[in-house]
């Protein structure tokens, strides 16, 4: 699975009155995971974030990042090394957006040059662009943008490990879901390993490579978030998942996950003769066309062919056809078929690229494998 950067052996927390926070925990954390500690308000996760990172010190046991003893690191160095975005944000409001991001690469030595570089870079990176959002101050800020401000500040550094404390907790659900997916991609870009904290199920199941779930200090189950949700440890773990488990499981799935190759493609340079022949060669009433860089463009139908032997198919197709992403969770996109009563979808990338096709079939097939009941549980 990889080198494991984050050990705890044996780790407790007991806070003055004999309150134990966190009690007695082992495991490792792998390079470039994202581990999500879930579980209700009070059961020791964000304070066993915290004694990664030293904010809390642990009264027992030992915590190794890189292979060193916590401990034995000096605190500051420690604590710039690591990435931190909590839910409030912490913006300094006398700060601009820029000096904001740029404060631990200032502290640590950066040349200013290399330091504006890294904050432009980091803008783009949570989608503001620099020319209109550095010389602001987060009261010029929506929630949502100084959230993506406060991310920027956590990757400032190049940190490897990020720690982020229910970070689009405060958010409203519209702006929550869109931070989430920006989570998602920038995983994807970023390659850190990320300890991130949450009492939402449903947000460790979209953003977790496993989850941890806690309840009065302990890790109750340490698992997969399928396994979480397939073969909960207990019957708290089960409760907290919830009844709709399967609904749950959906989001671990992506579209290109379940789609097939689209074999009736046809050039939007074809002529109408040439579409009738592929056609009839893949037994299809309809084609799907894309351009020389594969670009999907529409599609071609028999009733239009039927009656036309002159033009091009670019002439002549269906160009307001919509698609669906291959990033794109399954039960949206089998909401949207319903609505529109569609039996398949063209599949596409971010660049418009045909990558295939997605249909009411290939859904029914995916839900027999998966093993879901009726009332959508595993």
């Amino acid at each position: 699975m990889g080198n494991a950067i984050i050990r705890f052996d044996n780790v407790s927390k007991v806070f003055p009155g004999g309150t134990r926070a966190v009690d007695d925990l082992s495991f490792e954390i792998y390079e470039g995971e994202s581990v999500v500690f879930v579980g209700p308000s009070g059961c020791g996760k964000t304070t066993t974030i915290k004694l990664l990172n030293r904010l809390e010190q642990p009264t027992h046991g030992n915590i190794y990042l890189n292979g060193k003893d916590t401990s034995k690191i000096d605190v500051i160095a420690l604590r710039r090394s690591i990435g931190y975005v909590i839910q409030d944000v912490g913006l300094f409001p006398h700060m601009t957006v820029a000096q904001n991001i740029s404060l631990v690469p200032r502290l640590i030595g950066w040349s200013i040059t290399n330091q504006q570089v890294r904050v432009d870079e980091l803008l783009r990176l949570v989608d503001l662009e620099p020319s209109a959002f550095k010389d602001r101050y987060p009261h010029q800020l929506s929630g949502g943008q100084r959230q993506r401000v406060g991310v920027a500040r956590g990757l400032a550094a190049d940190p490897p490990v990020i720690l982020m404390d229910e970070p689009f907790g405060a958010l409203d659900p519209i702006t929550r879901a869109q931070l989430q997916d920006e989570f998602v991609r920038l995983r994807s870009k970023i390659k850190k390993t990320i300890l991130f904290v949450t009492h939402d199920i449903d947000e460790a199941i979209k953003l977790g490579d496993r989850i941890a779930v806690m309840r009065t200090g302990k890790i109750v189950q340490f698992d997969t978030p399928k396994k979480i949700m397939g073969e909960p440890a207990d019957e708290f773990v089960k409760d907290f998942v919830g009844k709709d488990s399967g609904l749950k499981l959906m989001k671990l799935f992506k579209i290109s996950d379940i789609m097939v190759p689209a074999f009736n493609l046809i050039t939007e340079k074809s002529g109408m003769t040439d579409a009738k022949k592929r056609m009839e060669e893949t037994k299809s009433d309809v084609l799907l066309v894309v351009d020389e860089e594969e670009v999907f463009k529409g599609v071609i139908r028999f009733e239009v062919l039927a009656d036309r032997n002159q033009g091009s198919v670019k002439e002549w197709m269906e160009r307001d056809v919509p698609t669906v992403k291959t990033g794109e969770e399954i039960r949206p996109t089998l909401e949207k078929m319903f609505k529109r009563g569609l039996l398949w979808l063209p599949v596409v990338d971010e660049g418009e690229r045909l990558k295939g096709i997605v249909t009411m079939t290939q859904f029914a097939s995916f839900f027999s494998s998966e093993g879901w009941n009726q009332e959508g549980t595993t």
